[in-house]
């Protein structure tokens, strides 16, 4: 059991900021457990499934993501498996007995100078009130950003300007107007309109023969 421990804290140790991996490798290690670094997912940060047929509870989450952003979606997958072990599924994803769970979690990282002042802060304030996830929470989602790798070429849609292109996925847009906290924004090839959220993850494109 020791040398499984250090095996996998040796292994996660380049994913999380170093003071917080005793309380990670602890909480793995309290429950059955299959946790797994996965490629990135346009769609998802994190993912929890279940014990099922045999097999144990699975956790997975993005490798691509910075150290601070790993541990929070570390703690926010891990609080859907001890709310599931408690509630099972009489309780809704994001409900009130997650919330619960996911504050009681996070507690012993908290005034521990595990994480930026920027990132507590956005944190507790996000805590007061709470939603599902840190993509949700734009204060939080911001704070996090800061910590991205500087080499990767992706920003977020409200920091692009007006009439800018991007692309989001394998599709072409130019920003349009804010309405609310979504863009319309137009689709190159298309010519069609879309509303985008301003906290989406884009790419900068800068061939502009594609501009119209």
């Amino acid at each position: 059991m020791v040398k499984a421990r250090e095996k996998i804290a040796k292994r996660l140790s380049k994913y999380l900021p170093s003071a917080s991996l005793p309380y990670v490798m602890d909480l793995l290690f309290s429950e059955s457990v299959h946790f797994k670094v996965t490629k990135p997912r346009s769609t998802k940060h994190g993912d929890f499934r279940p014990a099922h047929k045999g097999k144990p509870h699975r956790i997975t989450v993005n490798g691509n993501l910075n150290q601070y952003a790993f541990l929070l979606t570390t703690i926010h997958e891990f609080a859907h498996l001890t709310t599931h072990v408690s509630y099972g599924l009489r309780v809704s994803a994001h409900g009130k007995e997650w919330k619960s769970e996911f504050k009681r979690l996070l507690e012993p990282i908290l005034d521990r100078e595990i994480l930026p002042d920027d990132i507590e802060e956005a944190l507790k304030r996000s805590l007061h009130n709470m939603k599902a996830s840190t993509c949700t929470d734009k204060n939080l989602y911001r704070a996090l950003k800061r910590y991205d790798d500087s080499a990767d070429n992706s920003v977020l849609l409200e920091q692009l300007n007006d009439r800018d292109i991007f692309r989001l996925g394998k599709r072409v847009f130019r920003r349009g107007e804010l309405r609310r906290t979504r863009f319309m924004c137009e689709e190159i090839n298309s010519r069609r309109m879309y509303l985008v959220s301003g906290l989406a993850e884009v790419e900068r494109y800068y061939e502009t023969g594609n501009e119209r």
